[in-house]
């Protein structure tokens, strides 16, 4: 059976410590470290639960925080720009590398994919005219397939 890319990431361990040093990196960094001068001491810790929920583990970040509606409604608002969206990502690719996240390249393109997907999702959600903050459930990558995002029906 293939392992979860949760499990193939080296679970809440290695998550733990991709968003502990990202974060780290975070505040340190002049595009970004405005945006998260206000961030939560425990944030590292609630980006964790979210991605190893989102790779197959875990549903700990839907019971503890609120699922996928609370996620969309910590970003409303916000004003996301896409040069912070790069930074983000930029950051966390390398904050992945740092930590050492698997580098196969089919584990670096299911979790590159979400990247990307997620910090556009968080534009969408930051900008002017958001969807509804509906009850969807937190969408679950897996290997070779990702969920279709549909806004919620009016």
């Amino acid at each position: 059976m293939t392992p979860s890319i949760y499990d193939w990431a080296g679970g809440s361990e290695a998550l733990g410590r991709l968003t502990e040093v990202f974060y780290g990196h975070v505040l340190e960094d002049p595009v970004l470290a405005p945006v998260f001068a206000d961030m939560d001491k425990n944030h590292p810790q609630h980006v964790a639960l979210w991605l190893s929920e989102v790779f197959g583990g875990p549903r700990n970040y839907t019971a503890e925080r609120g699922g996928h509606p609370h996620m969309a409604g910590r970003h409303l608002g916000r004003g996301i720009t896409e040069v912070q969206r790069r930074r983000w990502v930029s950051l966390l690719m390398d904050a992945a590398d740092e930590v050492g996240l698997p580098t196969d390249p089919e584990f670096r393109a299911v979790f590159t994919y979400y990247i990307e997907w997620g910090t556009r999702m968080a534009m969408i959600y930051s900008g002017e005219h958001p969807p509804p903050v509906d009850a969807a459930e937190v969408p679950v990558w897996e290997w070779g397939q990702t969920p279709p995002w549909q806004p919620a029906s009016p």
